[in-house]
């Protein structure tokens, strides 16, 4: 309701209406939305749980049981990319026995965007969520995520491995790269995230489902984030833990990835395909 109406009411701004309490439940017992927010029922939630996945053999199996033990309804769709070290076949093993609901493979690999776009299209839940498979981000922390979204305040939730969760101590100079385009990013949006580069981002659906994302490699955290920015996204972002791998225990992105996202940024904050798109809301 606007300003005037509320002082033609003779109520504050933001005063709810006379007997309808901000707190009081529906029929359903599921609260009434405040303005402003667009919850998601309990009975409406399903997350599909998008998995990247790329030579990740020993790990992959031990994500799996971790999303799985996550108590919330999910379909879990992962995308080889190409793998060429038995990661297909314990794929394969772990769809057959019902721990994956979906595999799909690409003939070669295509870099962790493309792979994400795949698990896109494929899915079908009220939330998605990209979850890595190399153990540095925790199942455990969906709970954090997901309040945002549920109670309606946010269409997207980024988990920020900055805002004082618990994390393995390693690169410096890693850190200082992520936050620099961070910063950059935040500049071209006008957002004021402290992790654009986080793989924790839990978006709405349909929402997530329409945006233009073209990204092949990890330009598609600097994409996803402009895109959402672009269609006027309510964005939270929620303090996450954090295990960082070293090189030698499979670590893949590197400082030409770093210097690739420079050009990621410019890019896709430059061209606005969103342009006269904003998110639906009820």
């Amino acid at each position: 309701m606007s300003d005037r109406s509320d002082a033609a009411s003779g109520r504050a701004a933001g005063e709810p209406a006379p007997g309808i309490a901000p707190s009081s439940p529906t029929v359903d017992g599921f609260p009434r939305r405040l303005h402003g927010r667009t919850p998601i029922p309990p009975a409406a939630l399903r997350l599909s749980v998008l998995v990247p996945v790329y030579n990740e053999r020993d790990t992959i199996e031990l994500i799996v049981d971790q999303v799985n033990a996550v108590p919330v309804p999910k379909e879990i769709l992962c995308v080889d990319d190409g793998s060429t070290d038995g990661t297909r076949a314990v794929l394969a093993r772990l769809e057959a026995e019902g721990r994956v609901h979906r595999v799909i493979l690409h003939a070669q690999n295509r870099g962790k965007g493309a792979a994400i776009r795949t698990a896109l299209a494929a899915s079908t839940g009220s939330v998605v969520i990209v979850q890595d498979a190399d153990l540095e981000y925790d199942p455990a922390d969906w709970p954090t995520l997901l309040a945002p979204l549920v109670d309606g305040r946010a269409d997207a939730v980024f988990g920020s491995r900055f805002l004082g969760g618990p994390h393995r101590v390693l690169y410096f100079w890693h850190s200082v790269g992520n936050k620099l385009l961070t910063l950059l990013s935040n500049m071209c949006t006008d957002l004021n995230l402290t992790d654009m580069e986080t793989c924790y981002k839990a978006i709405r659906g349909d929402l997530a489902r329409s945006l233009v994302l073209t990204a092949d490699r990890f330009g598609f955290e600097p994409e996803v984030t402009a895109r959402l920015a672009q269609a006027g996204a309510r964005i939270y972002e929620v303090p996450i833990t954090y295990s960082g791998r070293t090189y030698a225990e499979g670590k893949k992105i590197g400082w030409k990835d770093g210097l690739a996202a420079l050009w990621h940024i410019a890019r896709f904050n430059a061209v606005n395909p969103m342009r006269g798109s904003h998110v639906a809301r009820p």
